[in-house]
């Protein structure tokens, strides 16, 4: 697949209506919610690129602290080069539930400066208070890397 989008929404907004239109996927469409309780997969064929789409069970508030299975159909949404969103507009909180957990939509991704070193261990700058991410956490992920000497400058908050 070169291309993976996962289709993301609050139950009953047409997610698996969109799957079945644009795939030879036949996803199941009912008139009450929960209808698709797993992820369903499809695929697009687009100027000769094969787009994998996901049409994943809704998510309902509350999700980013687990509810309804939420924390599973976040991870899942975590890992697509694009998340498209339908939406309801009387059902609002899909925004919220997704930032809750670190996606963000339709926002630059925050300014975070790198560079690896060969000595000297990993020195921190930061150009404003970080609220949600702290020196602890980098260093545990820059050493599931392998990373042990950078530079490391924030020039934006992050998650």
């Amino acid at each position: 697949m070169n291309e993976h989008l996962k289709i993301v929404g609050f139950p009953s907004v047409g997610k698996s209506t969109l799957l079945s239109e644009l795939t030879t996927t036949r996803s199941e469409t009912a008139a009450y919610e929960f209808t698709t309780l797993t992820c369903i997969p499809g695929v697009l064929e687009h100027e000769g690129a094969n787009i994998q789409l996901l049409d994943l069970p809704g998510i309902i508030e509350g999700a980013s602290q687990g509810k309804g299975r939420g924390r599973q159909v976040i991870a899942v949404a975590k890992t697509a080069d694009l998340i498209l969103m339908m939406l309801d507009a009387v059902k609002a909180l899909l925004e919220q539930e997704l930032e809750a957990v670190g996606i963000r939509l339709n926002k630059r991704p925050p300014h975070i400066y790198l560079k690896q070193k060969k000595v000297g261990g990993v020195k921190f700058t930061h150009t404003l208070p970080l609220t949600h991410c702290h020196e602890k956490l980098v260093m545990t992920i820059l050493h599931e890397y392998k990373i042990f000497n950078a530079d490391v400058v924030f020039r934006d908050d992050c998650t």
